[in-house]
């Protein structure tokens, strides 16, 4: 059988093309590494934050360079992809990100093929798909909107409630998170309990509007074909196209090729990448050099304020409040003034003291995991410049169970990404003394929950893989609609931006 489409990867990248051409009547293959997620009170517990679970795959290392908390890591590999155990949080990217700061891009060349007002439509619908709580009535730099949130933000926490009224105070401008959270009880589904297991955890009741829930389940039913554990070995091209998709059948040990007229890849900012590389596909394009290359990943920093009473005693979920003060700078900055893009700054939750002592070293863990429930913090997310310098290659010399050559990444910030995050944690530790806090402690985010950029779509055909419809340079039938697209990182998280775009890409395909 030739399927009209194969989809490698059930994120938003994937679910989103797939509703598109489920929509229009295609034969859809989805192919997905990892399994269903199990729900229900085992996902309350402390051994189901990601990294404690097998979604957390180790069966295809990546192997970090420069960059990483260690020398290796595993990948998502799971129904749903990074949504199942992400933090909600669902922002479009600012009108100005679409036009890029000076500053920030520099030399790389980076460049949108297209501008906000092009993407807005899709960022409804995609809002709308995935069922977006929020009111951005209060954020000084919201765009232009020509839907209101499918659903008003949820009551705020005390806690919540107190950063408010301590950034008002301050003369800040503070606004509700949006969030793929349901408020709502209904019969077909349970509402948001306000714990505290949300970011890092799959939701147990599935009020978490998760891609899995919101829209994997359903295009199944729409007649999707899914094909869980089963990992994409390589992609064989003739002439300029490509005509196969050889994929492992974890479950039956079955190595078999499949056919479509067109192929996607939605694995997310390191597989998509990695699968081009080990099935050569670079040598098709004429951007062969930045293929794999401009990885960015945001200069994160949480910073976690130390209260001699408890912040959150009622232990609600409360990861609801942003300040976008800064976005675009702050003049009044000791250092940094100069810049004219910084990022975001969004409350976190007290972290589980379970959670906390899981993760940290021996001989710390149990120190600190006794005064988790005397910190809450605040992200600081500055957008990182593109480089060329930072992006992943393959090692053929080192092979996985699969075959597979081992994925090899290598990234650093810049001085400007450092002091963009440093100006921003700055201002975060002010707002967290005014609320009472005895001291702070900063913790640099390592991880690459946040990755883009490595097969960059542009205007350019010799520095941007994709054009501006997400196809693949020299390979005529192949499609990349993850996280690897964005040419830029912005100041927020890029989940939303990933599933605008990739309905863009999928209409543009459909009318093809």
């Amino acid at each position: 059988m030739t399927w009209d489409a194969v989809i490698v990867g059930s994120g938003f990248g994937g679910a989103m093309v797939a509703h598109r051409l489920i929509s229009a009547g295609a034969r859809v293959l989805m192919i997905e590494r990892g399994d269903w997620v199990t729900r229900g009170e085992a996902a309350w517990r402390p051994e189901a934050s990601f990294e404690l679970t097998p979604s957390y795959a180790r069966d295809i290392p990546y192997r970090c360079d420069r960059g990483g908390h260690g020398t290796t890591i595993g990948a998502v590999a799971c129904v749903g992809g990074p949504s199942v155990y992400y933090g909600c949080v669902s922002f479009r990217f600012r009108e100005l990100d679409f036009v890029g700061d000076a500053d920030v891009v520099a030399d790389s060349g980076a460049a949108w093929p297209y501008r906000y007002d092009e993407i807005e439509p899709f960022y409804g619908e995609a809002e709308g798909l995935l069922g977006i709580s929020g009111d951005d009535a209060g954020d000084p730099t919201a765009p232009r909107r020509s839907r209101p949130f499918p659903f008003p933000p949820g009551e705020l926490a005390p806690i919540s409630m107190r950063v408010v009224e301590t950034a008002v105070d301050m003369g800040l401008s503070p606004f509700h998170l949006p969030l793929a959270i349901n408020h709502t009880a209904s019969a077909a589904r349970q509402k948001c309990v306000a714990c505290r297991t949300c970011d890092t955890y799959a939701c147990a009741i599935e009020a978490k509007n998760d891609v899995a829930t919101m829209m994997i389940r359903p295009l199944v039913e729409r007649g999707m074909t899914l094909w869980t554990n089963t990992v994409a070995l390589r992609l064989e091209a003739e002439g300029t196209a490509v005509r196969r998709l050889v994929v492992h059948r974890r479950d039956s040990g079955e190595e078999l090729a499949v056919e479509a007229e067109r192929f996607v890849l939605a694995a997310g900012a390191l597989g998509s990448p990695h699968l081009v590389l080990a099935s050569k596909l670079d040598e098709l394009s004429p951007a062969r050099a930045a293929v794999g290359r401009y990885l960015m990943r945001h200069d994160n920093a949480m910073i976690f304020g130390v209260f001699p009473q408890r912040p959150d005693p009622t232990r609600r979920f409360h990861k609801q409040v942003a300040l976008h003060d800064w976005y675009f700078g702050d003049p009044g900055a000791a250092e940094g003034a100069h810049l004219t893009k910084l990022g975001g700054v969004q409350q976190m939750m007290t972290p589980p003291k379970e959670l906390v002592r899981a993760h940290l070293p021996l001989g710390t863990k149990t120190l600190l995991g006794g005064f988790t429930e005397q910190l809450t913090g605040l992200l600081c997310i500055a957008e990182d410049q593109p480089r060329k310098d930072n992006g992943v290659s393959v090692d053929w010399s080192i092979r996985d169970g699969y075959g597979l050559p081992q994925l090899v990444i290598d990234t650093s910030y810049t001085a400007r990404d450092d002091l963009a995050v440093d100006v921003l944690a700055r201002r975060a530790r002010q707002i967290l003394s005014n609320m009472g806090a005895l001291l702070s402690y900063t913790h640099r985010v390592k991880t690459f929950s946040h990755a883009v950029g490595t097969l960059r779509m542009g205007t350019d055909p010799e520095t941007s893989p994709l054009d501006g419809d997400c196809r693949f340079r020299g390979v005529e039938n192949l499609w990349i609609t993850d996280g690897s697209a964005l040419p830029m990182s912005a100041g927020v998280n890029p989940s939303l931006t990933i599933a605008a775009n990739a309905l863009r890409a999928a209409a543009a395909m459909v009318a093809r």
